[in-house]
């Protein structure tokens, strides 16, 4: 049975988290907060400028904010969002968040949850009965413990062959040449029920049996979208807009699909090249939230002040659900964390997708945070949690994730 929830939960949301105290800015506090110290604040955003100089100098095109107990002690928007036509990037330029989408969808199937909706234990054929992988739950879709194959891998195979030829030198090598026979699984883009149309017809093997091992794979957050929709009976961004984006004030976020009201704004190579819209760019789930800086840090605040989830729910998503390739790294439900030996754990989701390289990391006993959000290739995105050192006293080299 479907249940229309999404108009609910957003009525539920509003009225518990913005009926007594509606919030008109990032840098406005409510009444328990005590501002920051006006030199200490100073203090924070010159060693931040300086160090924000030297990792992304010339090269970066995005929005940055660094934020110290809710407070902003460091913003900056550089680049343009249109090249060709030299428009800047402003406070109000949305920019594809890429993975960190997958923060959003994660949390919504927590919500669910702590309305009795499903269970993480629920079997993802409780929702998609077509679903044939036997054994995978929700839960091991939240923390990539499912096996399923990324459907970014599998789906539209390269058309080309490997042939053996001759060189002008008569030497043999191999080479790869267009195969006309191999055809894609659709001629048209994809959405997220061609994905899960794929894993119903194609059945491309698992990665692995469920829950065994780690296997970061966005597919699992693409199913995750659709259970979200068979319960919800709405579309997922149209569920999303009114139970996150409407009620927290999220004004400049959206996320792209198929029917988008919203325009697709393109991200750009090294050599400002724009991206254009290609087959994998109206699935949504694992990615497609636009938004900005500023967005984000409410984003942020929500979930720590528990406007949208509770502090238990949190903390269980925050716990360590398996080890990553990387040492030190490990992954939760939806979130990603760093835990290096005797400093405090990063909440964080980084993403890539065409030139977008985002972060949103987050230090929860010291509350500070950092969004970088950029539109064109620049790998030194992903440093950007050595910021941290300004409020910690500790540098940190490790990269996270992307």
């Amino acid at each position: 049975m479907i249940v229309r929830i999404a108009l609910i939960l957003g009525i539920i949301f509003f009225t518990s988290s913005y009926g007594t105290s509606q919030h008109n800015n990032n840098n406005q506090s409510d009444s328990t907060h005590i501002a920051l110290n006006p030199t200490l604040k100073a203090n924070y955003n010159a060693q931040i400028k300086a160090q924000y100089e030297k990792l992304l100098g010339k090269n970066f095109s995005g929005e940055i904010i660094v934020a110290k107990d809710g407070e902003v002690v460091f913003e900056d928007y550089k680049g343009f969002s249109n090249f060709e036509h030299k428009t800047p990037i402003t406070s109000e330029t949305p920019i594809h968040l890429a993975s960190i989408s997958k923060t959003f969808t994660g949390m919504a199937i927590l919500k669910l949850w702590e309305l009795h909706l499903l269970d993480l234990s629920d079997p993802v054929t409780k929702f998609l009965p077509s679903f044939h992988y036997a054994g995978v739950t929700i839960e091991q879709l939240l923390s990539h413990r499912s096996g399923l194959p990324d459907y970014t891998h599998i789906m539209d195979p390269s058309p080309i062959k490997i042939i053996k030829t001759k060189t002008k030198r008569g030497k043999w090598i191999t080479k790869k040449v267009k195969d006309p026979s191999i055809k894609p699984y659709k001629q048209s883009n994809y959405n997220d029920q061609d994905v899960l149309n794929f894993l119903i017809e194609k059945q491309p093997t698992p990665q692995s049996p469920p829950n065994t091992v780690f296997k970061y794979c966005n597919t699992n957050f693409v199913i995750l979208a659709l259970i979200i929709e068979q319960i919800s009976g709405e579309k997922f961004p149209d569920f999303m807009e009114k139970t996150i984006f409407l009620p927290l004030k999220m004004e400049h976020s959206y996320i792209y699909s198929e029917n988008s009201k919203h325009p697709y704004l393109p991200s750009y190579n090294e050599r400002t090249k724009p991206y254009k819209i290609e087959k994998y760019d109206y699935i949504y789930g694992d990615k497609n939230v636009y938004s900005t800086v500023n967005d984000m840090l409410l984003w942020d605040k929500a979930l720590r002040s528990e406007q949208f989830l509770s502090k238990t729910t949190l903390s269980m998503a925050y716990e360590p659900k398996s080890q990553t390739t990387k040492y030190f790294q490990n992954y939760g439900f939806a979130w990603r964390m760093l835990m290096v030996p005797d400093q405090e754990k990063i909440i964080y989701h980084n993403g890539w997708w065409h030139g977008n390289n985002t972060v949103f990391a987050r230090l929860l006993k010291d509350s500070a945070t950092i969004i970088i959000l950029g539109n064109k290739t620049y790998k030194n995105i992903y440093k950007g949690e050595q910021f941290f050192s300004v409020f910690t006293g500790k540098v940190d080299s490790t990269e996270l994730e992307q």
